[in-house]
C-alpha cells in the first residue's frame, strides 16, 4: 500500500481529532496578562467572517507588539474560534497580538472559498491591530492541521494576497501537523472540501514552493497518524530545495492532538512547540 493509502482513512478523521481540544476553552487553565481585546470584528458579511483579537492590555505610546494570525483546524468542515481562545492567549502571551479568525466550511462552501476567507481575515488584521497594539508591518500566520493548510496556500501562493490588495504583508508562516501533499483526494474530507478543483495541483501548498517565499516553520509530531509528518517532510525539502526559507521540527511521540494541545500549561512541559514557533516569530518580525 502507498504512503497515500496509509494516510487515507486518517485523512478523514482531522475534525474528530481537533474536536476534544476545545474542552481546555472552558476547562483549562489560560496564561495571565493577556486577554481578549476585541471579538467579533468582521472581515466580510458571511456570518463566520470574523475574527477576535488577543494580547496585553495596551495604551497610545507604548511599543507595538509583532502580530499573528493563527488559523485553527477542523478538516475544512469544522471548527470555531469561540473553542481555540486558550490558543490565542498562550501565543499572546509569549508577546505577540494574535487574531483567531473563524472561515467558511464545507459544506457551505468548497475550495478556493475558505483559502480566500484566509486571505481576506489577514488583510482585515492588519488594517485594524494599530489600534490595539499590533504592528502590521511585522505580521505572520500560523495554524494546525487545516488551519495550517490555509497559512501556507496564502503565504506561497501569491494570488491570495494580491487578490486582497496585500502582495507583500506576510513576514513569516508556521505550520502544525498540516497537510500539504495530500494527493489524490480519496477520502470524504478531501473529496468534498476539493474534489471539484479544476487543477487539484492548485490546491497543494507544495506546488507554490519558491526561493522569494517568506520563511516557514513547520512541526510534527512523529507519531501523527491523522498527518504524518511525511506532509512537512515534503514541503521542507522542496521549500529548500528552490532555495526558500524553511525549517522543521519534528517532536518524538507527539500525536497529531498534542502539536496543538501543548500550547496549553497543562499540556506545555511534553514537548517545547509553543517556545519553538514564539521563538521563529520573535526572530522572522522582530
Amino acid at each position: 500500500m502507498t504512503r497515500r493509502g496509509l494516510l487515507a482513512p486518517a485523512l478523514g478523521a482531522l475534525a474528530a481529532a481537533c474536536s476534544p481540544l476545545a474542552v481546555l476553552n472552558t476547562l483549562g487553565p489560560r496564561d495571565r496578562g493577556v486577554s481578549r481585546l476585541a471579538r467579533d470584528l468582521s472581515y466580510g458579511d458571511d456570518p463566520r467572517q470574523k475574527f477576535d483579537l488577543y494580547g496585553p492590555a495596551w495604551r497610545e505610546g507604548e511599543p507595538l507588539s509583532p502580530v499573528v494570525v493563527f488559523f485553527y483546524g477542523g478538516g475544512w468542515d469544522s471548527g470555531s474560534r469561540n473553542l481555540y481562545g486558550w490558543a490565542a492567549q498562550a501565543l499572546a502571551a509569549k508577546g505577540f497580538l494574535v487574531a483567531l479568525p473563524d472561515y467558511r466550511i464545507v459544506p457551505e462552501v468548497v475550495f478556493p472559498a475558505f483559502v480566500e476567507d484566509a486571505a481576506a481575515a489577514t488583510a482585515a488584521v492588519a488594517h485594524v491591530v494599530g489600534r490595539y497594539g499590533g504592528d502590521p508591518a511585522r505580521l505572520g500566520v500560523a495554524g494546525h492541521s487545516a488551519g495550517a493548510h490555509l497559512a501556507m496556500m496564502i503565504t506561497l501562493d501569491r494570488r491570495y494576497m494580491a487578490g486582497v490588495g496585500q502582495p507583500s504583508l506576510i513576514k513569516a508562516a508556521a505550520g502544525l501537523a498540516g497537510p500539504y501533499e495530500f494527493l489524490p483526494f480519496d477520502v470524504p474530507a478531501s473529496i468534498n472540501a476539493f474534489g471539484r478543483a479544476p487543477d487539484p495541483t492548485l490546491t497543494q501548498p507544495v506546488t507554490f514552493v519558491r526561493a522569494d517565499a517568506p520563511p516557514l516553520w513547520l512541526g510534527h509530531g512523529t507519531a501523527d497518524t491523522v498527518v504524518h509528518d511525511d506532509d512537512t517532510i515534503i514541503l521542507n525539502d522542496r521549500m529548500r530545495a528552490v532555495g526558500g526559507r524553511s525549517e522543521a521540527k519534528l517532536y518524538p511521540g507527539l500525536s497529531h492532538a498534542d502539536m496543538i494541545a501543548t500550547f496549553s500549561p497543562l499540556f506545555r512541559k511534553k514537548a517545547p512547540v509553543l517556545d519553538d514557533l514564539a521563538a521563529f516569530f520573535h526572530r522572522e518580525l522582530g
